[in-house]
């Protein structure tokens, strides 16, 4: 009697292994993210402007790829044309950061490395908590929102002139107008005045209005 009731535990035991391995397998593979899932989270750098710092993400636009390009000849050419370069940097700044479609949550806040140093933090704050709020999380690529895309940005008009900001003034700054254009007409900003000036060797964005 005594043999079979051991017998009968044994059993028991075997069983409860084998249905706690079963269960950590089934676990395994139910929450194990696929190959496919991980490489979304990833956006590698293709390229980039080694004299002044900036980087291109394989993820931007054909468009923005395009403007970058162009960047790049501007700031090789000697003498430089700041006007150029000027109206590049705005360029670029509004075709990543109304470009929401290839962000990969609200926290991606696009063309910030064109923005004046001292006042990134604070910018991409204000970005968060306004246009880019909305932004659902791609960081698996099934996002079904649907989100602007920048197909050109136009330049209206380019004035040099004194900018201040805080305790900084640059008597060869730049104000410039744009025009953005979108793929499909979603409501999104269609216009903006960008502020420049000159920081560490740079033309940086200072200000953004409508």
């Amino acid at each position: 009697m005594k043999r079979k009731r051991r017998v009968n535990r044994k059993i028991k035991v075997i069983i409860i292994i084998f249905a706690v391995i079963i269960l950590v397998a089934l676990g395994y593979f139910v929450f194990k993210p696929s190959k496919s899932r991980k490489a979304q989270n990833v956006v590698k750098i293709e390229e980039k402007i080694e004299s002044h710092g900036y980087e291109l993400a394989e993820n931007e636009t054909s468009y923005y790829k395009e403007l970058f390009k162009n960047l790049k000849v501007v700031l090789n050419e000697k003498p430089l044309d700041e006007k150029k370069y000027a109206t590049l940097v705005g360029q670029l700044f509004l075709a990543s950061f109304f470009n929401l479609d290839n962000k990969i949550s609200k926290n991606d806040v696009g063309g910030l490395q064109f923005v004046y140093s001292d006042f990134r933090e604070d910018f991409e704050k204000y970005a968060k908590e306004g246009i880019y709020h909305y932004v659902e999380n791609n960081m698996y690529g099934d996002r079904k929102q649907v989100l602007p895309i920048v197909t050109e940005v136009s330049v209206l008009n380019v004035e040099p002139m004194t900018i201040t900001y805080l305790d900084k003034s640059d008597k060869e700054g730049y104000k410039i107008d744009f025009k953005i254009l979108y793929e499909e007409d979603m409501g999104y900003q269609t216009t903006a005045t960008l502020y420049l000036i000159h920081h560490n060797d740079k033309l940086e964005i200072v200000k953004m209005t409508k």
